[in-house]
């Protein structure tokens, strides 16, 4: 958490993560989605920090920036560095790669003043300051101008802060803004509209990796029949080739014991029997990764074949019960039938012992 003293002088959303402690490879996310990392500056040490708290309460960033630190862009639009002090390593994922470009031009601006002030505090130690170094305070004037220059393209969520702090907090007399009800439905109606935007990029995602997979298959089962078909028929030339290789060899041995085969031609069958033997290898090679693919595609058939008999046995016992409903609407409707048969004879007999009376 920031403290009193603390001023945000940059924001923006990213997914956070942290390296797992056991493996050192897998990155574990902190955050459930986009939240807010800010940079805050601290006047009374003069000291930069990376914040990032997670609803409303949890720190899952709390970094304090050191001149020896790097961050690393590691693809399009995720970026690392290492923390010493908190012994972990940190991974943003942005929306963009130009979120993750200001975000890396902030950090690099950072340093730098970080490192100027450290240079200073050490001359001061020394005794030996140099009058024409830059001085903090020009630094930080000079990160607070480039803040307000990139302040107009931040995130929707740093516009709804502010808002949300001025309906808040009130105007600059010290008393409470006008309407607070009005303020808390417009903040809440701009959080549902920023939900609303990244459940329907997160659907659009799915769907894409969705039809990407679909595709994928598609692509498996074509090949799956393809190499099906050339399987059979490098089985054919495989076996040709060996009876090929087999009467060459006959033939060489037979030239050999004969002893009347010119060499010119035993060299000829030798270079041919090579290329024979090269070609076999290949064909082998291809038959094993033909294999390996049938026996993928077959566990897939295998899973869908699973599936099928499931879907079968619920439509054998759909059938069934649609069989007993029409059995028990047939038993109903004889029954009515065996009433209204009984309720006719019972007022025929009524009628005769009415005429009888």
């Amino acid at each position: 958490m920031a403290n009193s003293g603390e001023q945000p002088i940059f924001s923006t959303k990213a997914h956070v993560f942290q390296i797992d402690a056991g493996t050192k490879k897998d990155w574990l996310p902190a955050s459930k989605a986009a939240v807010n990392v800010s940079y805050y500056y601290d006047s009374t040490r003069n000291t930069y920090r990376i914040i990032s708290v997670d609803d409303g309460s949890k720190a899952i960033v709390n970094s304090t920036i050191t001149p020896n630190m790097t961050f690393t862009k590691t693809s399009q639009k995720f970026g690392q560095w290492s923390d010493p002090r908190a012994n972990t390593v940190y991974g943003l994922g942005f929306s963009s790669e130009t979120e993750l470009s200001k975000f890396i031009e902030k950090f690099k601006e950072i340093k730098e003043l970080t490192r100027q002030a450290a240079q200073l505090k050490q001359g001061d130690v020394n005794g030996a300051v140099d009058n024409h170094a830059p001085s903090p305070q020009m630094g930080r004037q000079h990160l607070h101008q480039r803040t307000n220059s990139l302040s107009s393209i931040q995130s929707d969520s740093g516009n709804l802060r502010e808002r949300r702090n001025s309906f808040t907090q009130g105007g600059s007399n010290g008393h409470p803004a006008n309407a607070p009800t009005e303020a808390q439905l417009k903040y809440e109606n701009d959080r549902l509209k920023l939900a609303l935007a990244q459940s329907s990029a997160n659907a659009k995602k799915w769907e894409v990796e969705l039809q990407t997979l679909k595709n994928n298959n598609a692509r498996l089962t074509a090949a799956l029949q393809e190499s099906t078909a050339n399987v059979e028929e490098w089985k054919k030339q495989l076996a040709a080739y060996k009876e090929e290789s087999a009467r060459l060899k006959k033939r060489l041995l037979d030239q050999e014991k004969g002893g009347g085969g010119e060499s010119h031609m035993v060299a000829q069958l030798t270079d041919q029997i090579e290329r024979i033997r090269l070609d076999n290898h290949n064909k082998q090679e291809e038959i094993k990764r033909l294999n390996s693919q049938l026996q993928e595609v077959t566990a897939r058939d295998t899973q869908n074949s699973t599936l099928q008999a499931r879907i079968q046995a619920l439509e054998e016992e759909n059938h069934s019960l649609n069989l007993r409903l029409q059995d028990s609407q047939r038993q109903l409707q004889d029954g009515r039938s065996s009433r209204d048969q009984e309720h006719r004879e019972l007022l025929s007999l009524q009628e005769a012992l009415g005429g009888r009376i």
